[in-house]
C-alpha cells in the first residue's frame, strides 16, 4: 500500500504543517474543506500542498514525517524548495 509524507502551507514561507497519510488526495481535500474545524490546519488555513514523498508503507511515511518534524524550519523550507521552488499548490497535479 502506498503512503506519503507531506507538507502543507498557508502561503510561501508561511505556516508549515507536516503530516503522513495513506490517501494523499483525500487528506489534502480534508485540509482544503476544513473538515476538522478546530484542527491546526483549519485554524491557520494551512491547505496548500507544497511537498510530498511517496513510500511503500505508512510506517515508512510516519518515520519520515517524524524526521521532518524533528528538523529545523530551514530544513523544511529546503525540502519544499527542492521539489517546488515556486511554492505552487501541488494538489492540483495529483
Amino acid at each position: 500500500m502506498k503512503a506519503w509524507a507531506y507538507m502543507t502551507v498557508n502561503r510561501p514561507n508561511g505556516v508549515i504543517y507536516v503530516g503522513s497519510t495513506s490517501q494523499l488526495k483525500y487528506r489534502i481535500e480534508n485540509h482544503k474543506t476544513k473538515k476538522y474545524k478546530n484542527s491546526f490546519t483549519a485554524r491557520y488555513n494551512v491547505d496548500k500542498l507544497a511537498w510530498f514523498e511517496e513510500f511503500d508503507s505508512i510506517i515508512d511515511a510516519r518515520i519520515r514525517e517524524k524526521q521532518i518534524k524533528a528538523g529545523s524550519r530551514a530544513k523544511k523550507i529546503k525540502l519544499i524548495e527542492a521539489m517546488n521552488p515556486e511554492w505552487k499548490d501541488l494538489y492540483y497535479g495529483l
